[in-house]
């Protein structure tokens, strides 16, 4: 009885066909398949809801255009209004039919919701700005504060002009019937203002009205004048070369030629590898074929070859000499051993030939008991006698040998002059000083007296604001005569006066020790500079010079280009420019 009720209480399964079978198949899904024998409520639920999207999308677009301000015939209303009542489902609805109702139900839905939006985007949104009295936008909220003006344009309708073009947002804010003010605030409103800088004047704040510019005619004579001062300058400056022209014929000229003395010579008319194939005096004279000497006679060029005088290579006697090799104290006593052995050798065999007779025995207070054993001991006062003989006879013998060795005063000059020359020969130095005192007769001495002693040739120049030293002999000389003017005199040394001054009658002021009042003059700043050093060719002078007094630049550059020099005087007063 229970099993009967229970099978009477289950749904049958639509494919039975109104079997009695107590289960029935499930879905893929896993959810039983709906029964076709009961009702389909779902269906009209779908179309109750197209219905009432239908109704809605009908009374927005009512609204819609009422608010457009036209009025459009109403639409009928559909057959699937709300109140129609939905057509009767079959029972015997197939399961697709059922699907497909679903879908249609859904499509329609989601329809109505995207036409509701498009109308509701399309209806219009805005709403005039409210005006002040004063004609200013104010905002929408509760603070009554006005809109900024860059948010006018958005708050602005977009309409176009009778072209089609836009208006400007400046044109829309802007009163046609009202200029615009162009004149710039006052003084009084920039001066309240917070920013304002008290500093600036009026002028610069406040923009100055343009004036017309007038006609200025030049004054009768103007130009006249000009060219009558221009005239006179032209003058003066005549003047002035006549004044330097005739001061350098008089030698009293300084300044002016030092630039001078830095120019290159120019080149001669003819060169002397010339002279002997051109009939002239210049090159000119080429142009004339007569004056050629290449197939005359007595032209220089032959058919025979002529072969160069051979000159030594000048660099080989600048090669210094080789050094012999330095010894050790031992092996120098060993080479000294084996000397002195080789000449006792051939003393002994000189002796034992007869040619030389045997040396007597040197005898000392040492060894006398062992040489003089019996005469020592008979008669000891004589043989100690004997001894000391000997002894101071050996020792005049050795201080004779080496006083034969020794050099004489002349030799020892020569030597000298010998090693100079030697010197000289590798080369000729020059070297260039200048000092700013030579008032001590002490130091002009030593200058000419260690000139002459290097073998050094040269000139001292005097003159009452610089003197100049130049000299030149070989390397070694020209060493030691620097450190003699660099190092070993004290130019700021005032001995006084001297019997080495020199001092007589005529010699000038700024050559002595003295001052006018008779006191020591000072001479802490004199010194001495080396002003140039290099290597010449050959020597210019013949000798040592010695010291030349000289008044004026004019006399100091007449003795210094004799010996083609005068470019030393002019680098020297460059040296110290402000004394001149």
């Amino acid at each position: 009885m229970a099993d009967h009720s229970a099978n009477a209480l289950k749904r049958p399964h639509p494919e039975d066909e109104g079997s009695n079978t107590q289960k029935r198949t499930r879905s893929n899904n896993g959810s039983p398949l709906p029964g076709q024998g009961g009702p389909t409520s779902g269906k009209v639920d779908i179309e109750r809801m197209v219905a009432e999207a239908r109704a809605k999308a009908e009374a927005v677009r009512a609204r819609l255009q009422a608010a457009r301000g036209g009025a459009s015939p109403m639409v009928p209303p559909t057959q699937s209004s709300p109140s129609a009542a939905p057509p009767a489902v079959s029972p015997a609805m197939s399961r697709l039919e059922q699907m497909k109702a679903r879908v249609a139900a859904a499509t329609g839905r989601a329809g109505s919701a995207a036409s509701q939006q498009r109308t509701q985007a399309q209806a219009p949104s805005y709403q005039p700005p409210m005006l002040d009295d004063e004609g200013l936008s104010k905002a929408r909220g509760g603070l009554d504060v006005g809109l900024h003006p860059a948010l006018l344009s958005d708050a602005t309708p977009s309409f176009r002009g009778a072209k089609g073009r836009q208006p400007s947002k400046m044109s829309r804010r802007m009163d046609p019937n009202k200029q615009l003010d162009l004149s710039g605030p006052s003084i009084e409103e920039i001066k309240n203002q917070p920013y304002f800088d008290p500093s600036l004047g009026p002028k610069a704040t406040v923009a100055k009205p343009r004036q017309s510019r007038q006609l200025i005619f030049n004054e009768k004579g103007k130009y006249i004048q000009q060219a009558a001062a221009l005239r006179r300058q032209a003058q003066l400056e005549a003047m002035k070369k006549r004044i330097a022209e005739k001061a350098r014929q008089a030698g009293i000229d300084e300044d002016m030629d030092v630039e001078k003395a830095y120019l290159v010579p120019a080149p001669p008319a003819l060169e002397w590898w010339d002279e002997g194939l051109v009939n002239g005096s210049d090159y000119a004279a080429i142009d004339d074929p007569a004056n050629l000497k290449v197939d005359t006679a007595d032209t220089i060029i032959t058919r025979y070859v002529q072969h160069p005088i051979l000159l030594e290579p000048p660099q080989e006697k600048h090669m210094p000499t080789q050094k012999p090799m330095y010894l050790t104290p031992k092996e120098q006593a060993k080479i000294r051993r084996q000397r002195r052995m080789a000449d006792l050798k051939e003393q002994q065999a000189k002796i034992r030939l007869g040619l030389e007779p045997a040396p007597a025995p040197k005898v000392k207070k040492s060894n006398l008991m062992r040489v003089l054993g019996e005469q020592a001991v008979k008669d000891p006062t004589a043989v100690e006698a004997r001894v000391n003989r000997e002894i101071a006879e050996r020792k005049e013998a050795h201080e004779m040998m080496n006083e034969d060795r020794k050099l004489t005063q002349e030799q020892r000059r020569e030597k000298l002059v010998a090693q100079q020359e030697k010197d000289a020969e590798l080369g000729i130095y020059v070297s260039v000083y200048r000092i700013d005192s030579l008032a001590s007769g002490r130091n002009r001495f030593k200058i000419s007296k260690n000139a002459e002693q290097n073998a050094l040739t040269g000139i001292c120049v005097m003159h009452p604001k610089l003197n100049l030293v130049i000299v030149e002999g070989g390397k070694h000389s020209i060493n030691n005569y620097r450190k003699l003017m660099l190092n070993r005199i004290d130019w700021t040394d005032n001995p006084g006066p001297g019997a080495s001054d020199g001092k007589d009658e005529g010699q000038p002021i700024w050559l002595s020790t003295e001052d006018e009042k008779g006191e020591l003059r000072d001479f802490g700043s004199n010194t001495c500079t080396l002003l140039w050093e290099g290597q010449a060719k050959t020597r210019v002078f013949r000798k040592w010079l010695g010291a030349r007094v000289c008044e004026s630049d004019s006399a100091a550059k007449d003795v210094l280009t004799r010996s083609k020099m005068e470019n030393f005087w002019a680098l020297a007063k460059s040296a110290k420019p402000a004394e001149f």
